[in-house]
């Protein structure tokens, strides 16, 4: 198993080396193989009603769990759309075959924002039938840190830019509550979170996934933006691309020449001639 971090604005970090944030050092989504998740937790659907989480586990049916804020300027957008793009292109229906599970760790995110944001995925999902199957949540932090510690998913809090540094990935959890697979990143293979689906309905559990670690979290420091910073060694390092090709085009085409010049391809005044 690999692992690869990275943060939804820069480079890999095979690409560039740059001291990590403190935040950062917070941030991360470990895999808790076969851990068991707490169904007696207690939360508010988006329409306000007040739930268990193991509510959306009492049919047998698996669940796919995505730990998001619906607030977030950056990466969770990114995750829900990749879920839901994923889901939509499989054969299985959310309702008959599994349930979709959002779930804000914001504490301050109320039923009636959940509630705009799943309507705005249904839409984009286009199966009228599979609303009974997704569920955007709101909660208390007590609830919340419950569920987010169970799943190995750890993020903080920045209060000067009233915004959370996160890992992005998504879950599928067995009938029973239990962490069957984890998907990292933004973007899903259908095939494998069918098979994951298909698998934890019969409660099986997964082999780890590589873990490549995008990291949601615009860093200010007290010269320049990270951001900001990284883009422009990135703009740099293009930059310099560009004029390596350029000198080895020119090289090339230099030692083209040459050598039908030697060969009787080009004449003194330098136009091409068949040899």
């Amino acid at each position: 198993m690999t692992a690869v971090a990275v943060s939804c604005f820069t480079a890999s970090a095979q690409t560039l080396t740059l001291e990590k944030p403190d935040i950062l050092r917070k941030v991360g989504l470990v895999q808790k193989l076969n851990g068991q998740l707490p169904l007696d937790t207690v939360f508010l659907d988006e329409t306000g009603k007040t739930v268990h989480l193991g509510d959306y586990f009492r049919d047998g049916k698996p669940v796919v769990l995505a730990l998001v804020y619906y607030k977030c300027p950056m990466l969770c957008n990114l995750e829900l759309d990749g879920t839901f793009a994923a889901l939509k292109r499989i054969t299985l229906t959310p309702g008959a075959d599994y349930r979709v599970v959002a779930l804000s760790f914001d504490p301050r995110e109320t039923p009636q924002l959940a509630a705009a944001k799943r309507e705005s995925y249904l839409k984009k999902f286009s199966k009228p039938e599979a609303a009974e199957g997704i569920h955007f949540l709101t909660g208390q932090e007590e609830a919340i840190r419950l569920v987010t510690d169970a799943a190995g998913f750890h993020y903080a809090y920045d209060k000067r830019q009233d915004q959370f540094a996160h890992a992005s990935g998504i879950m599928v959890v067995t009938p029973h509550g239990r962490l069957a697979r984890y998907f990292y990143g933004i973007h899903y293979n259908e095939r494998d979170l069918r098979l994951g689906l298909v698998e934890a309905s019969e409660e099986k559990i997964g082999s780890p996934a590589d873990e490549i670690i995008l990291v949601c979290f615009p860093y200010d420091p007290t010269a320049g933006r990270y951001d900001i910073a990284i883009m422009n060694l990135l703009r740099a390092a293009g930059g310099l691309t560009a004029i390596v090709m350029f000198a080895w085009l020119f090289l090339m085409f230099r030692k083209d020449r040459a050598l039908k010049r030697r060969n009787g391809g080009i004449d003194q005044h330098g136009q091409w001639r068949s040899v």
